[in-house]
């Protein structure tokens, strides 16, 4: 069976936690991560060097890098709805799964520690006001993109979706003030009526 290691609140596991339901997958999760430790553990290192998660054991195959987990799931169980099989459609999703871990994840990070995650006497505030003005430009990118069609992905929901459909819900949910970005709201508002979203995403911000 699929074991994956990791929190449920990391965004970076619920990319895998979403992508496992969506394909209808019976799954072992792991605690591992913040609170619950286990990633400085001499057996996890030697899943992950690097001591993060999430982390995947499947029939023997161990991986980690959470986009790179999602796109093997995808294609070990045939979603081509999700992952097609052609290397440039492949690509296109691909590109905007690496354009949220190069250049989101960073302000979304520096954003969301300091306004939910870190006690408030710790919170730096001109480091999440500088998150939030970046992810405010950076967001108006994908809701260009999503003005012309309804997912990243085209016309149904694909891998390229996943990443950035995980940092939509903080970004909705976080006590912060959001510029208008109809088409990005209204991609979120579907997100929100799939059971495996509701599942895996939705859960309450820590």
């Amino acid at each position: 069976m699929l074991k994956i290691w990791g929190r449920t609140n990391s965004v970076n596991v619920k990319k895998v936690l979403w992508c496992a339901e969506e394909l209808g997958l019976s799954y072992e999760r792991v605690d591992a991560g913040g609170p619950f430790g286990v990633v400085d553990e001499p057996a996890y290192r030697a899943l992950n060097p690097n001591g993060l998660v999430p982390v995947i054991e499947d029939d023997g195959l161990v991986l980690w890098e959470s986009n790179v987990i999602v796109r093997y799931l995808a294609a070990r169980h045939g979603a081509v709805h999700l992952y097609p099989a052609g290397a440039a459609e492949r690509a296109r999703l691909e590109m905007w799964m690496d354009w949220v871990a190069s250049t989101i994840m960073e302000p979304y990070r520096q954003l969301f520690w300091n306004t939910v995650r870190l006690a408030p006497e710790r919170r730096d505030h001109a480091a999440a006001e500088k998150g939030l003005q970046d992810l405010r430009g950076l967001l108006a990118i994908a809701d260009r993109a999503l003005s012309k069609q309804p997912f990243l992905s085209g016309e149904a929901l694909g891998v390229a979706d996943i990443p950035l459909g995980c940092i939509a819900y903080s970004w909705f949910n976080m006590p912060i003030e959001r510029p208008d970005l109809p088409h990005l709201q209204a991609w979120y508002q579907g997100l929100t009526g799939r059971p495996a979203y509701r599942k895996s995403v939705m859960i309450p911000l820590t």
